[in-house]
């Protein structure tokens, strides 16, 4: 169970929100909408630990993420506007590496990125890659990190339609496992059998 009691965010010394206070239970995924500047990804950066609210608190089963940085970090991924790959390696590394900071025993690497239509590049340099298939690249972390809460910042961003029909079908089989999710989009998003839930801020 996630929490959010009564949090405020502002840039600088212009607010952005406050008392905003909303919980998300395991199966329940939350679409964070907004006009550009309302503080959606202020809101998914203080989600994550990455940034502290100017008043109020996250909890995670019941205890604030700051009393528990380690155990709440273990069962996050968090994928940010970036996609935060390095471009010297390929994609199979790049899932490696990021397996290895998560301390994950193994990771079926290449399955993943086949499920993400990257199978034929997975051994080019990751720089070499288009703009949509580096986001794949980032996207394919879900498939590979075994994290309860997914933080996804506008995660269609630079993906063609079937890239878009493939990770909302991601989403439904983690929303089906009891997995968490919290994303931003301008676009709609529906995901089949699941309710999405709606937060607007601005």
């Amino acid at each position: 169970m996630l929490e959010v009691v009564k949090l405020a965010c502002a840039r600088g010394d212009r607010p952005l929100f406050r008392d905003l206070s909303f919980a998300l239970a395991p199966g329940e995924l939350l679409h964070v909408r907004g006009e550009n500047g309302s503080g959606k990804t202020t809101l998914l950066r203080a989600l994550c630990g990455l940034s502290q609210p100017a008043a109020g608190d996250v909890r995670w089963d019941g205890r604030s993420i700051r009393e528990q940085p380690e155990t709440y970090r273990e069962q996050l991924c968090y994928i940010g506007h970036g996609n935060a790959i390095h471009g010297d390696l390929t994609p199979v590394e790049n899932l490696q590496f990021e397996a290895c900071l998560g301390a994950e025993d193994h990771i079926e690497a290449k399955p993943a990125l086949e499920s993400q239509g990257l199978g034929r590049v997975a051994s080019l340099p990751a720089k070499l890659l288009s703009q949509g298939q580096k986001r794949r690249v980032a996207l394919a972390r879900l498939a590979v990190l075994e994290r309860a809460l997914w933080v996804l910042d506008e995660p269609f961003t630079a993906l063609d339609t079937r890239a878009v029909d493939r990770l909302l079908a991601t989403l439904a089989r983690h929303l089906d496992r009891g997995g968490l999710c919290i994303l931003t989009s301008h676009q709609e998003v529906t995901v089949a059998d699941w309710q999405v839930r709606t937060l607007t801020l601005g």
